[in-house]
């Protein structure tokens, strides 16, 4: 073959490659996506030239890919518009230069955008390669094949060649420690990572490997549930099928589309990194998007595809600015609309997803204004009241028998005297003697989330200041309590004021307030643990801070109810009691000192209030309790 020319690339660095192989690139594995990119883009500007009459149209547009395990090569080839000598030492020598500019600028009319800079893509070839081979004929007319390579040095050879369809073939002399890309599965595995999604078919060894569709590009009008759901399957395999979806589609004032999937509550998600894929024209380009997507929605999945993202020059990190800052914006509403769109027309819907949709909305509104003032009329909290009747029934029944409602809802059933105060339990279990109260004289209480709502509903707060949230056990008003006076002991004392004395003595701990009242209702508890809401909601936060579980704090009140029989009969014990000779106690008063701690200790124990270290203790007191009272016939 004749040699036409030989010189030095053309470049603005004494030498690129170092830079591409360290810096530029985070993984190797690019350069497919690279290459396959730029085939891609061969492709379709042979198609606009030929729409314009510049060049023959040729078949339909094919990538291949081919491997020559005893050569140590890796090809990949396009029929796309292809090169003659002029265009490689434009295109290929002159890196900083771009031919995507070139052709959007002529036919700017296209719709699909040229994927990228081909330069800078096809240099991405010497991470993996010790010489690199292009070969290439022109669709335009009277073109002639040339042949270009080059060992990563500056040093480049072009010549004369031998290809008889226009397009280009890319050989790739794999190094040494680079030859796992000689391996089938290996370069099936790039294809479906990286151009699963081109709309050029991509041949491996002759057979086709991507799916061709990108379902995101096409009109909701033209996909059916089925078609959401199989992407879904697809893109997250073994993951069960998705809540539901918001299909994006805009082309003002930046073009993108995609469709975002709410997932089943997993207790795995990524509020970090996220695990929404982003794509620019079908290749993909980062499964990490927290700077393009609000940081309460990164644990949706799905795909954004937008060739207006800014990109550094590897297409694998993001460029912050404000048009990054509006599309999060406009993916945040457009999934605000879809959430309002479900709680409209399917309220069951929603409230039977409501607790794998909570942390999204909830975090959304706390930590973005706009969002908030979307979903305003969204939060769903659980409830005790009965399921609603009529066309809007609130509240809600899900299929599993919990009952949800809105604030707005909560605050229209309560009497005009008190509609200031929201009732709410964070733990059904350790706050049920509290709970059992309100609901016994009537009181709608909500079910809130103990980790989340220990920051919304301060937020909650904030927003509405005529509210105030108060939970079961903070403290009881006049309602749950009968007024009937105690008796009076010998000493002139009632019985709240002896039962005080009693418990003060035997706790022996100041940090406990004890309170002594006669609660309304037969299945009230013989005492209670109450924590008052500003407190208890400082030990929330700090244990949220710590990552822990929030405990009991030291400082809170035990609140006796006298009318329950065991106080009763601690009471009667007491009363009975004699003063043993030397000052001690006598039996019975050593008892119902027993008996007070126990009742303590058991109320601690329904709140999470006893440590680890602290039940084996317990359960020694308990069986030595119940062992003195058989004794004595109680």
């Amino acid at each position: 073959m004749s040699v036409l020319e030989q010189g030095q690339i053309q470049i603005h660095t004494e030498n690129i490659f170092p830079i591409i192989k360290k810096a530029v690139y985070s993984g190797h594995e690019v350069f497919l996506r690279e290459l396959v990119s730029n085939g891609t883009d061969a492709i379709s500007k042979r198609r606009m030239a030929a729409m314009a009459g510049d060049c023959s149209e040729g078949t339909d547009g094919l990538i291949s890919i081919k491997i020559d395990r005893e050569a140590k090569t890796l090809t990949i080839s396009d029929n796309g518009i292809g090169m003659n000598a002029d265009e490689v030492k434009r295109y290929i020598n002159q890196v900083a230069f771009s031919s995507a500019e070139e052709f959007l600028e002529k036919y700017k009319s296209e719709d699909d955008a040229i994927i990228g800079h081909f330069g800078l893509g096809f240099y991405s070839s010497f991470m993996v390669a010790s010489q690199v081979e292009l070969v290439s004929l022109s669709a335009r007319p009277n073109a002639e094949a040339v042949r270009w390579s080059c060992d990563g040095s500056p040093n480049f050879s072009l010549e004369a060649a031998e290809r008889s369809e226009p397009g280009t073939d890319v050989i790739l002399h794999l190094q040494e420690e680079e030859l796992e890309y000689i391996e089938p599965a290996r370069i099936r595995t790039l294809i479906n990572t990286y151009c699963d999604f081109m709309p050029v078919e991509v041949q491996l060894e002759g057979e086709t490997v991507n799916k061709r569709e990108a379902p995101w590009r096409k009109s909701p009008r033209e996909l059916s549930d089925e078609d959401y759901i199989e992407l879904y399957r697809y893109l997250y395999p073994f993951q069960g099928d998705p809540l539901l979806w918001v299909h994006l589609n805009t082309d003002y004032p930046y073009n993108l589309q995609g469709i975002l999937y709410f997932p089943k509550s997993t207790g795995r998600a990524d509020w970090e990194k996220g695990e929404i894929k982003l794509y620019c024209n079908q290749v993909f380009v980062s499964d990490s998007i927290k700077e393009v997507v609000p940081k309460y929605l990164l644990p949706l999945r799905g795909v954004i595809d937008s060739p207006d993202i800014p990109l550094n020059v590897s297409r694998s990190a993001l460029q912050t600015d404000r048009r990054v800052r509006s599309i999060g914006g406009f993916v945040a509403k457009k999934v605000g609309d879809r959430l309002k769109q479900l709680h409209r027309d399917e309220p069951k819907r929603y409230a039977e997803i409501w607790e794998s949709l909570a942390p999204f909305i909830k975090i959304g509104a706390m930590e973005d204004e706009k969002f908030a003032d979307q979903v305003a009329e969204l939060v769903l909290f659980g409830t005790t009241a009965a399921a609603g009747v009529g066309e809007t029934p609130d509240p809600v029944a899900a299929e599993d028998g919990k009952r949800f409602t809105t604030l707005a809802g909560y605050r229209s059933r309560l009497s005009a005297h008190n509609d200031k105060r929201i009732l709410y339990c964070t733990d059904e279990a350790g706050q049920a003697g509290a709970l059992a109260l309100w609901q016994g004289q009537g009181a709608e209480v909500l079910l809130a989330d103990t980790f989340i709502d220990t920051q919304f509903i301060p937020w909650l707060e904030y927003r509405h200041e005529e509210l105030k949230f108060q939970r079961v056990d903070a403290e009881l008003d006049d309602s749950l309590q009968d007024k009937d006076s105690g008796v009076t002991d010998a000493e002139g004392k009632d019985s709240s004021e002896s039962l005080r004395d009693l418990f003060k003595a035997s706790l022996d701990n100041d940090k406990v307030t004890i309170q002594v009242q006669a609660l309304k209702g037969d299945n009230a508890p013989a005492a209670l643990i109450l924590l008052p809401e500003q407190m208890r909601r400082i030990n929330d936060m700090g244990a949220l801070m710590e990552q822990r579980l929030p405990g009991l704090p030291d400082h809170h009140v035990l609140l006796i109810n006298r009318r329950h029989r065991l106080v009763e009969g601690m009471q009667k014990l007491a009363a009975g009691s004699v003063i043993a000779g030397g000052g001690a106690s006598s039996p019975s008063q050593q008892l119902a000192e027993q008996l007070s701690r126990h009742v303590y200790e058991m109320a601690k124990l329904s709140v999470g209030g006893l440590e680890p270290n602290e039940l084996a203790g317990f359960q020694q007191r308990s069986c030595d309790l119940m062992g003195e009272l058989m004794n004595r016939g109680l």
